[in-house]
């Protein structure tokens, strides 16, 4: 559950962020500045309730929770990078950080690198 969930109608990754404790935040915008960094015509959203990127359609999202980081880069992003992924707790399309461990922002850069080329590519399909 959301760490948020009496406040889930934010309308931007700001307001999202600045709700949550200073050590929260400051991981959360870490989260935020590689994820933007990695996808930079990406745009950024509030989708579900929780920060989205979007580029030709969902990207990635993110959100926290008491014990986690929660990361939402799709199931088949989920299926590619399975091995590297395999520490951490993981379902269908998410996997889960834990907030007391540094979370491993080369491994989400080369996550959405790889969404970023899935949804191009899916979009040129769709053309």
């Amino acid at each position: 559950m959301n760490l948020l969930t009496s406040r889930s109608h934010f309308k931007t990754m700001d307001e999202y962020i600045a709700e949550f404790p200073k050590n929260v935040r400051d991981v959360l915008e870490e989260l935020r500045g590689v994820i933007r960094e990695s996808a930079p015509q990406a745009e950024e959203a509030i989708s579900y309730g929780i920060p989205t990127f979007k580029l030709n359609g969902n990207l990635v999202h993110f959100a926290a929770f008491k014990n986690h980081i929660g990361f939402y880069p799709t199931p088949s992003a989920i299926d590619a990078f399975n091995k590297e992924l395999s520490p951490y707790k993981q379902a269908k399309g998410t996997v889960q950080f834990p907030i007391d461990n540094p979370i491993p922002f080369d491994l989400v850069r080369k996550i959405v690198r790889y969404r970023v080329k899935e949804n191009r590519e899916s979009g040129k399909k769709k053309k």
